[in-house]
């Protein structure tokens, strides 16, 4: 078995607003020129595309409209948690598993909200797991850790 990956962070918005820019308004924060399907063919992405609901999809929309399915959301408990298997495919790659992103949001105080994401499931991923936890482990610092949580006002 693959070990998690678990990433904490604060961040200096309330619960609801921590939730809401997480799933609602991931387009706005994550890093379209860098973390993505259209970033890895040497582009840009044009959007990402979130279904906030269970069986939701999140889709890149890369630069010529192309779509690619990262995940579908598995839980969906406004203001409180979110789940989804996710992975973010090499371009041409053929997904057969994917990874499960949990994301919890605990309210400490009136504007401070901790934010756990814990990715599992890489045996999904098949010979590539280890190596791909490796990668999502440096990516997850600089998505969440970094421009999540400016997004939130950090």
């Amino acid at each position: 078995m693959i070990s998690p990956l678990v990433k904490t962070i604060e961040v200096p918005c309330d619960q609801q607003t921590a939730f809401d820019v997480f799933i609602k308004e991931m387009d706005s924060w994550w890093p379209l020129s860098r973390f993505t399907v259209s970033a890895m063919a040497g582009g840009v992405a044009r959007a990402i595309r979130v279904e906030p609901r269970v069986g939701g999809t999140i889709v890149e929309v890369g630069n010529d409209g192309t779509e690619h399915l990262w995940g579908t959301i598995k839980s969906y408990e406004p203001h409180d948690a979110v789940s989804m298997d996710f992975h973010i495919p090499q371009p041409g790659e053929v997904v057969e598993g994917r990874s499960l992103v949990e994301v919890k949001f605990l309210r400490l105080m009136e504007n401070l909200t901790r934010v756990e994401l814990t990715q599992t499931n890489w045996e999904a991923l098949g010979e590539w797991g280890e190596q791909l936890r490796g990668g999502y482990d440096g990516g997850w610092d600089a998505i969440f850790a970094d421009a999540y949580q400016k997004a939130c006002g950090g």
